[in-house]
């Protein structure tokens, strides 16, 4: 049961990461929809009074804005190379790390300061 709860957070925050680039691609009333499901955790019955469509529909809905937000990253892929690059700005902070240069090596706190910057910046 850990593991399915573990693969329900895993879509959770794929499907938040793909809203983050290609959210705005999205029709109003998937966006909203969406918005209401994923990020304040409503109901499809919430979500459907809300809008004044059946249960159904809301889901139906929200089903669709899932999988115009895989198709986008399908076709273009910005949030894959995106994951790329952090992992690799990740794995250069490291390496310097391991250099063990003196702190007052030429340019080298600009450096940490600049690949710490971009792995702490807000995406959203």
């Amino acid at each position: 049961m850990e593991a399915k709860t573990m693969t329900e957070v895993e879509e959770r925050v794929e499907l938040s990461l793909l809203y983050d680039f290609y959210g705005a691609l999205l029709k109003d009333s998937q966006r909203r929809m969406f918005e209401a499901y994923m990020l304040e955790d409503y109901g499809y019955s919430e979500i459907a009074a809300s809008e004044g469509i059946s249960r159904q529909g809301a889901y139906d809905a929200v089903g669709r804005a899932v999988k115009q937000l895989r198709v986008y990253e399908e076709k273009l892929g910005l949030a894959g190379r995106f994951q790329k690059q952090l992992k690799k700005m990740g794995q250069l902070q490291e390496k310097i790390a391991a250099l063990s240069l003196p702190e007052d090596t030429p340019g080298l706190p600009e450096i940490l300061q600049l690949l710490e910057g971009l792995l702490q910046e807000e995406w959203t």
